[in-house]
């Protein structure tokens, strides 16, 4: 993230970290513990048996409501997977009763302004929007739906701390929102394995093609992780694409699953389990938790059944 971009909660978290560098504890927590041991266990909420809608309600309330992560007045920036022009029962984008609900609790929090965005990739973007049911559901929950796909909408942004992606062109919208909320869709992928929160941040960039280039893809999505993390992930697995990932059509399945958290490790990792995949497994999740990016052990997660 640039510097004039920097939230003062980033900068609160570096000047910590900062300070632990200075009394030589950057690698070794208090008390000689690593970070991972001395940090607390993340705790998700999952929420099952009930409709797209119920089922972001209790996940969301699970940690505490919207009301703990958006206040009165504030911007919020909401990032589903956008990308297909495919029909809900496809499950490559994430479901539209699941964002609009996100709207709905945003707003009930005191949202000034939310904005639905992503980077399409089928297009016309007027197609996606309406086949995937987003654009529709979206708006008439209260959100200005916002296709990303004009390099305007972008700015250049470096990530000094990555190992193979030092800058990227990222949505100026992202920087400016007082809240960012990730709402992937569960689903396999043909080159990650998995694609689930982690993944569903390259949404927000305008060139994905040099990801996909470069050295390592799943470095790129671990590095861009370690820099934009969201407040707010809400995993949307009511159903889910389990072949001819990332776009299918393809064998689809229904666990009725909303998993939400601020960890976003925690959740991918969780998500992998429905997916019927190890977390250590996919290696994005794997380089991302190597650089501190969140929990991927599932017997260091705190699950709240809700």
């Amino acid at each position: 993230m640039s510097s004039e971009d920097m939230t003062r909660r980033e900068l609160f978290k570096r000047a910590v970290a900062a300070g632990l560098a200075a009394y030589g504890l950057g690698e070794l927590g208090l008390g000689g513990l690593s970070q991972a041991d001395a940090a607390p266990a993340p705790t998700i909420a999952v929420a099952t048996k009930g409709s797209p809608v119920d089922l972001v309600r209790r996940a969301v309330q699970g940690l505490g409501g919207m009301g703990k992560f958006v206040k009165r007045g504030n911007t919020v920036l909401v990032k589903p997977n956008i990308a297909w022009a495919r029909k809900p029962e496809h499950a490559a984008d994430t479901n539209p009763e699941v964002v609009a609900e996100v709207v709905r609790l945003c707003k009930a929090a005191g949202a000034r302004e939310v904005k639905v965005i992503d980077h399409f990739i089928d297009g016309p973007d007027a197609d996606v929007l309406r086949i995937s049911g987003i654009g529709a559901a979206a708006q008439a929950a209260g959100a200005r739906v916002l296709a990303a796909s004009s390099m305007a909408m972008y700015q250049r942004a470096r990530l000094p701390r990555a190992k193979v992606l030092k800058s990227a062109d990222v949505l100026r919208d992202l920087a400016r929102a007082d809240v960012f909320i990730n709402v992937p869709i569960a689903k396999v992928h043909s080159t990650t394995g998995l694609t689930l929160g982690c993944k569903n941040l390259m949404g927000v960039v305008w060139d994905r093609g040099a990801w996909h280039a470069s050295a390592s893809l799943d470095q790129c999505i671990a590095d861009f992780a370690a820099h934009y993390k969201p407040d707010l992930v809400v995993l949307d697995a009511y159903r889910i694409l389990l072949s001819n990932g990332p776009k299918g059509p393809g064998r689809v399945a229904s666990p009725g699953v909303v998993v939400a958290g601020v960890d976003p490790l925690a959740v991918d990792a969780y998500g992998a389990k429905i997916m019927g995949r190890k977390p250590q497994d996919i290696g994005h999740l794997r380089l991302a938790a190597a650089s501190g990016v969140g929990e991927i052990s599932l017997d260091r997660i705190r699950v709240r059944n809700v």
